[in-house]
């Protein structure tokens, strides 16, 4: 094969929006359902610094019956007038990449993104876009199509009364492998927008199946406070205060529940920051401090007793940090914006809440007595848990021979941790055939009994008495909660392999809520999965053939005379048919578990998982469809 010759002939300039064509994930991720959204987020942020900035109390966003988007504000709409470079400002904004409102500091005070990149991306990745802006008494129109090419040039079409900015856009179903925006989804992150945009009300319009849903929270992230802890016992009512330091505005909810928990959330400039960073620091800093002074000072510490762990007087807390940071001295760690680097945030959030949570103990003792009494008996648990780690460190041969012959496993050979996996399978019946149909070499299998403890509403020392915790924790390697490091996970994968039935699925999410809760590393980093077995074998003459889905096994075996088995548990596939179907590399399928919206994870995992049931109920009976029928067929 001819060397094909690299010289400057090689080098393509893209010119325009051609790059964001050439390379979408560069620009919002992804081309899936989650990247098809991300353009609405796009266009709405524009909107909501708007809102920010005090232009404005009103987003709209529809998603039309035509498969496009619209999104409508009520802010002062884009510029109209001719740009130095000889286009309009609202061409040069959708059709530009790094041009926009929020690059000097006299456009926004603050502000979420750069106003204008947002917008030129969601342009090129669209089949076509339309702009109308309400601005100066005049009613403007421009057109795009086909990647942000302009097809009807900016013009007046009439009077109007008011201000503001629609955009309304189709996705290029050449770019998404899906483009059918989910009314849920939106819903359930400008719900999130409202709570931080206090007295804004934002309505969600889905003309297909003609719903829609209106936010408006008059009491901002304290409602957002009260909504995370719905369902949850609750030792007081939410605590908020609010100050200015150094030009940035801290504004903070807090409330204690009896979990043991804590949900802390925090935003910048309405943008989630879900690293942290220093304005967390910051709280949980000066959080510490109060309540180990007002601890010591009220005689609940005395003598040499020790002080409260930071984790102690968290436990049970949800709290919502959200600062308004002027451009100026905004600073974020990366391109995702998910930590902020602002240093002078760690001194203005410990500020205020020092000064706002003192007073606010010594004004209200029965609640500082009950959050310092939750507080101590966390401390009491965090040392029995120690004591309990610094055992098992210890490592002796019996509670080593012990651990492992108490879950049965089987280790792989191997010592290559970025090759090994651990299968975590449901039942002895299973595991055994787990462990002959296995690569030894590199999978090792650990067989549960029964189902996992609920990890959600279990306090950590009795935790860690539970057997089958106890050996996941142990074979796992890698620690548990606050001390769990994914640099010592023995594994590059670790399976859940449950039947495919009610007990299962109960397996899995008792499973994931124990992962979620103290292995949570394990899943950012793309380690969790879960197996999915066949339900069907399909059996025509010596051909065999398996379904994953009712549809499937329908398909399969349409017009043919064959023989159908439905698989009850993973006990009944013999090692070789569970190896080829399940564990298999190349003809297994493996579903990873993410965590794409990290406070709607939390949200659901604290309802289903947690004691209280009528919200559960309430959760269920609105998203579960529920049927007599049984479509399955032969």
């Amino acid at each position: 094969m001819a060397e094909k010759s690299y010289d400057a002939k090689s080098i393509k300039i893209l010119e325009g929006l051609e790059a964001v064509r050439k390379r979408p994930g560069m620009y919002i991720g992804s081309t899936d359902k989650r990247g098809l959204h991300h353009l609405i987020w796009e266009i709405v942020d524009n909107s909501v610094d708007e809102a920010i900035n005090g232009y404005g109390d009103y987003i709209k966003i529809t998603l039309h019956s035509d498969k496009s988007c619209s999104v409508e504000d009520h802010g002062r709409g884009v510029p109209v007038d001719m740009h130095e470079s000889g286009k309009s400002a609202a061409e040069v904004i959708y059709t530009v990449l790094h041009a926009g409102g929020k690059f000097e500091s006299d456009g926004y005070k603050v502000s979420g993104g750069l106003h204008g990149v947002g917008s030129s991306v969601v342009n090129a990745l669209s089949k076509w876009m339309e702009v109308t802006i309400k601005r100066d008494k005049q009613e403007h129109y421009i057109r795009f199509e086909n990647g942000g090419h302009v097809k009807v040039p900016l013009k007046v079409v009439g009077p109007t009364r008011g201000t503001g900015t629609t955009v309304r856009f189709l996705p290029d179903p050449e770019i998404f492998s899906a483009t059918n925006f989910s009314f849920t989804t939106v819903c359930e992150r400008m719900q999130e927008s409202a709570f931080l945009l206090k007295g804004i009300t934002i309505e969600v319009v889905d003309e297909e199946d003609e719903r829609s849903a209106k936010f408006h929270y008059e009491r901002g992230i304290e409602e957002f406070v009260e909504d995370l802890n719905k369902g949850k016992n609750t030792l007081h009512n939410v605590l908020s205060f609010s100050g200015t330091r150094d030009k940035i505005d801290v504004e903070i909810s807090m409330q204690y529940t009896d979990t043991y928990n804590e949900n802390i959330v925090s935003f910048v400039n309405n943008v989630k920051t879900i690293d942290g960073g220093s304005h967390e620091v910051g709280f949980k800093t000066a959080l510490t401090k109060v309540f180990n002074d007002y601890a010591k000072s009220n005689g609940f510490i005395k003598g040499n007793a020790g002080s409260l762990d930071g984790s102690d007087v968290r436990e049970g807390l949800t709290a919502i940090v959200s600062l308004k940071i002027p451009e100026g001295i905004l600073q974020f760690e990366g391109q995702t914006k998910g930590k902020l680097g602002t240093p002078q945030a760690k001194a203005a959030v410990e500020n205020v809440v020092t000064e706002n949570l003192r007073i606010y103990l010594e004004e209200n003792r029965a609640i500082a007595t009950d959050i310092i009494n939750k507080s101590l008996k966390s401390k009491i648990a965090r040392e029995a848990a120690r004591k309990a780690r610094e055992d098992a460190r210890k490592g002796t041969k019996k509670n080593t021979k012990e651990r492992s012959l108490s879950g049965k496993l089987a280790p792989a050979q191997s010592k290559d941790k970025t090759k090994k996996e651990l299968f975590l399978v449901e039942g002895d019946s299973a595991g055994g055939s787990a462990k002959q149909g296995r690569d030894r070499a590199y999978q090792a299998i650990l067989p549960l009994r029964g189902k996992v403890l609920n990890t959600e509403k279990t306090r950590e020392d009795e935790i860690l008495k539970n057997e089958e915790i106890n050996t996941m924790i142990y074979t796992i390697g890698a620690g548990y909660g606050s001390n769990f490091d994914i640099k010592d996970c023995e594994y590059s994968k670790v399976i859940i392999m449950s039947d495919a039935d009610e007990d299962g699925g109960h397996i899995q999410c008792l499973l994931l809520t124990f992962f979620y809760r103290y292995m949570k590393p394990l899943i950012e980093d793309g380690r969790l999965f879960v197996a999915l077995p066949p339900l069907f074998k399909i059996q025509t003459g010596k051909e065999v053939e398996y379904a994953y889905t009712v549809e499937e096994m329908k398909e399969k075996s349409k017009g043919k005379r064959c023989d159908i088995q439905r698989y009850k548990g993973l006990g009944e596939m013999n090692a070789d048919q569970l190896c080829e179907t399940t564990m298999k590399p190349g003809s297994r399928t493996l579903i990873r578990v993410n965590i794409e919206d990290a406070q709607l994870a939390e949200k659901r995992v604290s309802i289903l998982m947690g004691d209280d049931v009528p919200p559960r109920k309430e959760w269920i009976e609105e998203n579960v469809e529920f049927s007599l029928e049984d479509d399955y067929e032969i």
